[in-house]
């Protein structure tokens, strides 16, 4: 059963769901951060709810900006913001009773693998990390795939944009998903998930401001990979994903130093690994066993 709780960030109040095993014992425990707009209801509070299951004290929260917690501009990805965020809801939960301080990690799920990586990296409070489907972004990558012409572009036109919300205009916000058109996540298999009654969560709006693009093209959270090490590291990942790429999961392992494990499950989307079975159970399980040595 989860509880509501709230804790704060740089002066920002951020809402999450904590599960606690039953039990006296103080328990490890795990932070979890994910998709791209995506809020506790949904993708990291299914993991949350199966990892408080396997035995792990679990807070699920919503970022800065989204769902139910504070922030302005609403709808905006804050990279830094996030950060914070993970070093505060790390803090919270090593002031609980029911904890275990000493061990604590950190489990992100596709966009929020790429800021668990970069988070665990840099916080020796943290002594695990755990990437799922994840989203390792990397502005090197981006601009190679996008072309050195088309990256500057894209550049250009975000910079209109925050010039004129700098001179006193209303952020632009775009849909997050659409199953045509423009949106910040196009195409079908981002509106089979979002767009349906899939992952209907009453927080959730399906808008993001057009500047947050500009933050996942220019952040780059790869490079919490050459720093991990020691910390233990493991990636789960489908072979098939056309929206994380499976060489940037291998990429970010390969980054990596000892000790880590890359696991290959045969899932065909993306989405898959957000609800379908028995893709969530492999990679808990995964998890659960990585997390049992490590942590």
């Amino acid at each position: 059963m989860a509880e509501r709780v709230h804790f704060t960030a740089g002066g920002v109040t951020l809402a999450g769901d904590l599960r606690v095993p039953p039990g006296d014992r103080p328990r490890p425990a795990l932070v979890l951060t994910g998709p791209f707009t995506g809020v506790k209801e949904q993708v990291t509070g299914l993991y949350a709810a199966r990892l408080a299951d396997a035995g792990y004290v679990t807070l699920a929260f919503d970022h800065r900006n989204f769902g139910e917690s504070e922030g302005l501009p609403r709808r905006h990805e804050d990279p830094q913001g996030k950060l914070h965020d993970l070093r505060a809801a790390v803090s919270y939960l090593r002031a609980l009773p029911g904890v275990d301080g000493d061990r604590v990690g950190v489990v992100g799920i596709c966009l929020g693998a790429g800021y668990a990586l970069r988070f665990a990296a840099f916080d020796p409070r943290v002594k695990v990390f755990v990437g799922i489907a994840g989203a390792y972004n990397d502005p090197y990558a981006m601009r190679s795939g996008m072309t050195e012409q088309g990256y500057a572009q894209a550049l250009a036109s975000f910079s209109e944009v925050l010039e004129r919300q700098d001179q006193g205009g209303e952020p632009e916000y775009l849909p997050a998903v659409a199953a045509s058109g423009e949106a910040a996540m196009p195409g079908d298999e981002p509106f089979a998930y979002y767009g349906t009654e899939r992952s209907a969560a009453p927080s959730w709006v399906n808008e993001v401001t057009r500047a947050s693009i500009r933050e996942l093209i220019t952040v780059d959270n790869m490079m919490g990979a050459d720093f991990l090490s020691p910390k233990p590291g493991l990636i789960v990942h489908g072979v098939v994903d056309r929206f994380c790429s499976p060489e940037g999961a291998e990429e970010a392992y390969k980054r990596m130093g000892e000790p880590k494990k890359i696991v290959w499950l045969d899932a065909r989307l993306h989405i898959d690994l957000y609800d379908t079975e028995p893709y969530v159970t492999q990679a808990v399980t995964e998890t659960t066993a990585f997390l049992t040595t490590h942590l």
